[in-house]
């Protein structure tokens, strides 16, 4: 199904990836993650709100990654990468830099998290940009 050039299936799919890339990264993560963040184990249980909340927010980004890559042409995987290093390190990476030094959190805090969403990226990139 298309809406305006965006491929509905494909976004649905890309946050699909995208969300469980994230359970992945952060259950294998989680110990050194809550202990960059300063969080003790109880404060992290996985609250259905918070899942559904991460869901949406990834399904919403997929949609409109789907959108700028459709706008610049989508001339394939290259297009969607490319965008995909470029919205991370000129928005998500300086959002979550400034974000953590003025939390005073952890680089290590900083990395785990910035690197989730650059893998977040570049998942949303293949499906998108691959599905044809």
């Amino acid at each position: 199904m298309m809406f305006d050039g965006i491929n509905l299936t494909a976004v649905l799919v890309a946050a699909i990836a995208s969300f469980l890339f994230g359970a992945v990264w952060y259950s294998i993560l989680g110990r050194i993650w809550r202990k960059a963040a300063g969080l003790p184990a109880e404060q992290t249980g996985s609250a259905a709100g918070k899942m559904a909340a991460a869901f949406l927010c990834q399904l919403l980004m997929a949609f409109v990654f789907a959108g700028v890559i459709y706008h610049l042409g989508n001339d394939g995987l290259r297009t969607g990468l490319i965008s995909a290093g470029m919205i991370w390190a000129g928005f998500i990476l300086t959002t979550q830099i400034v974000n953590h030094r003025f939390q005073q959190s952890s680089w290590g805090l900083t990395v785990i998290d910035s690197a989730h969403w650059l893998g977040v990226l570049v998942i949303q990139a293949l499906v998108i940009s691959l599905w044809v």
